[in-house]
């Protein structure tokens, strides 16, 4: 499960990669976009996908599931959103200067 889910994570990262270099500029938010969700992908992937209890509950579970790559994954989520935002005001400023989504306009 975890090797199709870093092929996955490849694709995605080739996909963003190709949206960024882009001229659009809506194609390079959409690469921002799915790049952040790559990187949520992949701290999920070096976690370790296990089942597990939750941990510090009880001592009657004998494996524990990790809190620290879902934390991580919170706040590049809170990340990724601030950025995004952000981008997308600067593209609706740039569209109403110069008419154009291009970036070299």
């Amino acid at each position: 499960m975890e090797t199709l889910i870093t092929i996955l994570i490849g694709i995605l990262v080739s996909v963003a990669t190709y949206l960024i270099l882009s001229r659009n500029l809506i194609r390079v938010i959409l690469g921002t976009s799915l790049l952040s969700h790559a990187a949520h992908l992949l701290l999920m992937t070096m976690g370790g996908l296990k089942t597990g209890s939750v941990p510090l509950l009880s001592e009657a579970g004998n494996t524990y599931v990790d809190a620290l790559p879902q934390a991580l994954i919170l706040t590049s989520i809170v990340i990724s959103f601030a950025v995004t935002s952000f981008f997308l005001v600067l593209v609706y400023r740039s569209y109403q200067e110069s008419r154009s989504e291009v970036a070299d306009e």
